[in-house]
């Protein structure tokens, strides 16, 4: 027999505020059509004045418990894909443990921009695999709005806040690709490129910065990487692509999703698209496109996902699970 680390529940949370691409052209050269054709993005959703990083993702854990029919303490472990943290420390994690009311376990954050949940899954899967945590929730959670500079066209009417959540927890399976549960993982990143997508600010400057991004240079490293390590994740357990029933992608520009489908040979009815409601929520993306995939009844128990994204560092990754 061999332990997997199988979904058991699935949750994320929206702020109320929706802001629609028309409501930009009141402070920037653009417009909803060159918006929607260079991203895709149609609407995004901003978190309310003093609604921070933790409180979305507390919502969505609570989605995610809800759905699993389990209570915070029965979870040994919280992790928490986040670039934006509500302070410094502690980290956000621990600050939705103790709103859950959790007593126990242990939890902390993940740093790896939009490829955060993928390093957080990853991370979630080690901890099950060794025994160290039976039941982990994952949680991406952003509220990129606070990291905008608002004059600056070409990021700016990207990014949206929101949060997404996943429950793991241990079952025994028979080591085959049949079994629930996450199949395989593969992680990356290169330092090399940390000047292509940044945030101008840290501790290191006692200020928050902007978003910095270098649109064309991200666009040309994206589609290649996220296709590679898709396969790479599908070679290391010998599995087709035609096996695969949905891909679930960072949702960052419709472009980007497009091209790795067709790097992949896998038609767009395969892949999960959130990009259009949400833009791009970084960390929480991923998540929130599981989520909302099971609520719209696409993705089913023993449906064969691949789920990929790249961020700052760079870093990106992949992970095959079965649903």
């Amino acid at each position: 027999m061999t332990t997997r680390a199988v979904v058991i529940g699935s949750g994320h949370y929206l702020p109320e505020r929706v802001v629609e691409n028309a409501e930009f052209e009141k402070s920037l050269d653009t417009s909803d059509e060159w918006i929607r054709s260079r991203s895709g993005i149609e609407r995004r959703h901003f978190a309310a004045e003093g609604q921070t990083t933790s409180d979305l993702a507390t919502r969505a854990a609570r989605a995610a418990l809800e759905d699993a029919r389990i209570e915070a303490n029965d979870v040994d472990a919280i992790i928490l894909a986040t670039s934006t943290a509500d302070m410094t420390f502690p980290s956000a994690a621990t600050m939705v443990q103790a709103e859950l009311g959790m007593t126990r376990g242990f939890a902390f954050d993940v740093q790896a921009v939009c490829a955060g949940f993928i390093y957080a899954l990853a991370n979630a899967n080690a901890l099950i695999l060794s025994g160290q945590a039976k039941r982990v929730l994952v949680i991406g959670a952003e509220t990129f709005s606070r990291i905008m500079d608002w004059t600056d066209r070409g990021t700016c009417v990207l990014f949206g806040d929101g949060a997404g959540a996943l429950i793991l927890e241990a079952q025994e399976g028979d080591g085959s690709n049949a079994d629930r549960g996450i199949l395989s993982t593969d992680l990356h990143s290169d330092g090399r490129f940390r000047d292509i997508l940044y945030v101008d600010g840290g501790v290191a400057t006692q200020n928050t910065g902007f978003l910095r991004m270098q649109g064309k240079e991200v666009f040309r490293h994206a589609v290649e990487k996220l296709a590679a390590t898709a396969t790479t994740a599908l070679d290391k357990i010998n599995m087709p692509a035609s096996e695969i029933d949905w891909v679930v992608p960072h949702q960052a520009n419709i472009r980007i999703i497009k091209g790795t489908a067709k790097k992949l040979g896998l038609p767009m009815e395969n892949v999960i698209v959130t990009v259009q409601d949400h833009g791009n929520t970084s960390a929480a993306s991923i998540p929130l496109a599981l989520s909302v995939g099971k609520s719209r009844q696409q993705i089913r128990e023993g449906d064969v996902l691949v789920t990929e994204a790249i961020g700052g560092g760079l870093a990106w990754g992949a992970v095959v699970l079965r649903w």
